[in-house]
C-alpha cells in the first residue's frame, strides 16, 4: 500500500509527553489546562444527562447553540452570521480545518501556509492531493511578509491558511493585516481563506482582528473556533466553523460523511453556559495573569521571552544558555531538569532552528511556579 503521508511519524507532542511522564517532569509541552473547569458548566452537563440529551444532534449542530454563537459574533465583530446557513458545529477545530480543506482542495491545488505552522495544516492538504507552499513569518515578531505572499500566488493557488492569534508564536494581527488581506483577495478573485481563530478570546494586546470584520474577506473564508480553548475543555473536541452559505453548504457535504454530528450532551451544556454567560472577555485577563506570573518568575533565568500577545503559549529563546539544536535541548530539559517543552523547529517545513522553545502557561499557578524554579536553575 502506498502511503498518502509517507513522511509522517510520531508527533513531537507524543514524544515530549512520553518523556515527561517517564522522567516525572513538569509538562508544559502540550496545550491543555491542568485546572478545574467552571462548576456551572459541569452542572449543565449533568442537566443535559438528566434531560436525556444523549442522542444524535442535528448534522449542522444544535440550533440553540448556533443561535448563541451568532449572538457572540454579533457582539464581538459587529456581524451576525445566520445560524441556519453559516454556522456548523464540529468535533473540534482540527476536524473543521480538515473538512474545509476537503471541501476545497483538489489534486494540484496549491495551498499557502505560514511557518511556524500548526501541525495539522500540511498533512491535511497532502491527503487531498494539494501542494503545500510554506512561507516563513518574519522572525522574531512572526508577522506576515505581504509582498512575499503576493509574489507566491499564481493560477494554481486555491487557498491560504492563516492562524490568529498564532500558535506557536503568540503573535496577533493588527488592523493593517486585514487591509493587506483584502487587497490580496481583490487582486486574486479565485482565492479562498481558512482563518484559524481558536484563541480569539486569549489576546493580550489590541482587539482580535477576525477576518469576519471585513465583508469581502468573510465572503471567501472559512473561520474556525474552539470551545475547547475558550472554556478549558480540550477533551470535549467541540468547535465550530463560520462560512457564507455557499461555502457552508460545501463544508456540510463533507462534514455529514465525516462525523455527521458531534456530541449532543456537550453541545447542550455549552449552549446553556453561553446563554447564562454571554461575556467571555474575562478569559483573556485570566490567561494574561498566568503569562505574567510565569514570565516574572523566570526573569532571573538565562531564558529570553519573545513577545507573547495571544494564545496560552510563550516562546523562550535559550541561545544565551546553549547552542545545541532545539529538539535535543528540549529533551535535555525534560530528562535532566524535569521540565517539558516543545522545540519550535518542528513547526517549520525545513526545521528552522532559532533556538526557541514553546511553553504552555495554561496551568495552575503552582505548576507554573514549579516549572519556573526549574528553569532558573539551568
Amino acid at each position: 500500500m502506498q502511503s498518502k503521508l509517507p513522511n509522517t511519524g510520531t508527533t513531537i507532542f507524543t514524544v515530549m509527553s512520553a518523556l515527561a511522564t517517564e522522567h516525572k517532569a513538569v509538562n508544559l509541552s502540550q496545550g491543555f489546562p491542568d485546572f478545574s473547569i467552571s462548576d456551572e458548566l459541569k452542572n449543565f452537563v449533568k442537566e443535559a444527562l438528566d434531560q436525556n440529551q444523549v442522542q444524535y444532534a442535528p448534522m449542522p449542530g444544535r440550533l440553540d447553540l448556533r443561535q448563541e454563537i451568532s449572538k457572540l459574533i454579533t457582539t464581538k465583530h459587529n456581524y451576525t452570521p445566520n445560524p441556519e446557513t453559516e454556522i456548523t458545529i464540529t468535533a473540534g477545530a482540527t476536524q473543521a480545518i480538515f473538512t474545509a480543506i476537503a471541501s476545497l482542495v483538489t489534486a494540484g491545488d496549491e495551498v499557502i501556509l505560514f511557518d511556524p505552522a500548526y501541525d495539522c495544516y500540511d498533512p491535511s492538504v497532502l491527503v487531498f492531493g494539494g501542494k503545500p507552499i510554506h512561507l516563513k513569518l518574519k522572525f522574531p515578531d512572526f508577522s506576515i511578509d505581504w509582498e512575499e505572499l503576493d509574489k507566491k500566488i499564481n493560477p494554481n493557488t486555491k487557498l491560504i491558511i492563516f492562524n490568529n492569534p498564532h500558535n506557536p508564536a503568540g503573535s496577533v494581527w493588527k488592523p493593517e493585516d486585514l487591509i493587506q488581506l483584502e487587497a490580496v483577495l481583490q487582486k486574486h478573485k479565485n482565492l479562498y481563506v481558512i482563518s484559524d481563530e481558536v484563541y480569539e478570546y486569549i489576546q493580550f494586546e489590541g482587539h482580535h482582528q477576525s477576518v469576519l470584520k471585513n465583508e469581502l474577506i468573510r465572503s471567501r473564508s472559512f473561520v474556525m473556533y474552539s470551545f475547547g480553548k475558550t472554556l478549558h475543555v480540550t477533551g470535549w473536541k467541540l468547535g465550530y466553523c463560520i462560512a457564507p452559505p455557499a461555502l457552508s453548504a460545501e463544508f456540510r457535504k463533507v462534514h455529514q460523511f465525516n462525523v455527521f454530528c458531534v456530541n449532543n450532551t456537550m453541545q447542550y451544556a455549552v449552549y446553556k453556559y453561553l446563554e447564562s454567560k454571554p461575556d467571555l472577555i474575562g478569559i483573556s485577563k485570566f490567561y494574561q495573569q498566568k503569562r505574567d506570573l510565569f514570565l516574572n518568575a523566570i526573569s532571573a533565568s538565562g531564558f529570553k521571552p519573545l513577545k507573547c500577545n495571544g494564545t496560552y503559549f510563550c516562546l523562550l529563546d535559550y541561545s544565551g544558555i546553549s547552542q545545541i539544536n532545539d529538539v535535543d535541548f528540549a529533551k535535555k530539559l525534560t530528562i535532566d531538569f524535569g521540565i517539558a517543552s516543545i522545540p519550535v523547529s518542528v513547526f517549520y517545513q525545513d526545521q528552522t532552528d532559532n533556538k526557541v522553545l514553546r511553553f504552555c502557561f495554561a496551568k495552575k499557578d503552582e505548576t507554573l511556579l514549579n516549572a519556573a524554579e526549574k528553569l532558573c536553575k539551568i
